[in-house]
């Protein structure tokens, strides 16, 4: 199934502008699960009560508040609301290129790939190119569903990725956690800590290499509830001992590191967590799979 737009805009610097799509990067795997009633079966449905006058309410009835103090609230209306709303546009306007490693990671929310639309192929081309052989991204604002946002766009893959951000004031202060300021690092420590790092280092990041090992568990268990079978629960999961002696831990981690490399020196390029899928069932039931949200 081809990959389907979920909008378009344009890309807009100096006097050029690239008519482009968005479309979705990525999404979700996690298993979701219905909420039944235990007695019957059935998929319960949520209502929404009022304690006050102690009846549901249906959604008509229903007003926006903000809480301004403590279980006071100023009512806001979605009129009042759509008004304050960003620009109706639909210009991705670049205020700066800048290089990709001075931009913190913690500043991205959400990834789009960005495709071109009719007539701006060679345009899309030349700024992908250009940003790609100049390594800079671009950052932009982008009014999305009536809020601005601060985007960037990269090159990446042969063509150009879209990333929302978060303002800055939306990013907590990193300094407002305990970093462990206080602890000393004994002598020999920090190159047992080296060594281990080198040991498992690769040469560049490979998702293929990693699966959900739990989402695959989950839905072996629902496929052999459908089947009918027997699970079996599994035994309490063994508690880690505490780390007393962070140097004789690091010895031990690097020991047994340098012992199973030399006992398999291949696999390192087998997947690190590569999923165990169960038999097809017999019946013609249907296999549960993961939904996306």
């Amino acid at each position: 199934m081809p990959p389907h737009s979920i909008g378009s805009g344009t890309i807009s610097f100096g006097l050029v502008s690239i008519p482009v799509k968005l479309y979705t990067a990525a999404s979700s795997g996690s298993v979701a699960f219905n909420l039944l009633h235990a007695a019957c079966g059935s998929r319960i449905r949520q209502q929404t009560f009022c304690p006050t006058c102690n009846a549901v309410v249906e959604r008509t009835a229903l007003v926006r508040g903000y809480e301004f103090a403590k279980d006071q609230y100023v009512r806001v209306t979605d009129e009042e609301l759509k008004s304050l709303e960003g620009e109706a546009s639909r210009t991705i306007d670049i205020a700066e290129f800048v290089p990709l490693e001075s931009v913190d990671p913690i500043y991205f929310e959400k990834t789009y790939y960005l495709g071109p639309d009719k007539g701006g192929e060679k345009a899309y081309r030349l700024l992908a190119e250009a940003m790609d052989k100049h390594a800079r991204v671009a950052l932009a604002t982008f009014v999305m569903r009536g809020k601005e946002s601060l985007v960037l766009v990269r090159a990446a893959q042969g063509g150009l990725m879209l990333h929302t951000m978060y303002f800055a004031d939306e990013v907590r202060d990193f300094g407002e956690i305990d970093q462990g300021a206080s602890a000393k690092i004994k002598e020999g420590e920090l190159e047992l800590a080296h060594q281990l790092i080198e040991g498992l280092s690769g040469e560049a990041f490979q998702p293929e290499r990693y699966a959900d090992e739990y989402r695959q568990r989950v839905l072996d268990l629902v496929n052999q509830k459908v089947e009918g079978k027997e699970v079996t629960a599994l035994g309490p999961a063994v508690q880690r001992a505490q780390v007393i002696d962070l140097m004789e831990a690091l010895k031990e981690s690097l020991a047994k590191r340098v012992a199973a490399a030399a006992a398999s020196p291949g696999d390192e390029k087998k997947p690190l967590a590569k999923a165990k899928r169960s038999e097809p069932p017999a019946a013609p039931a249907k296999k549960a799979q993961a939904r996306t949200r």
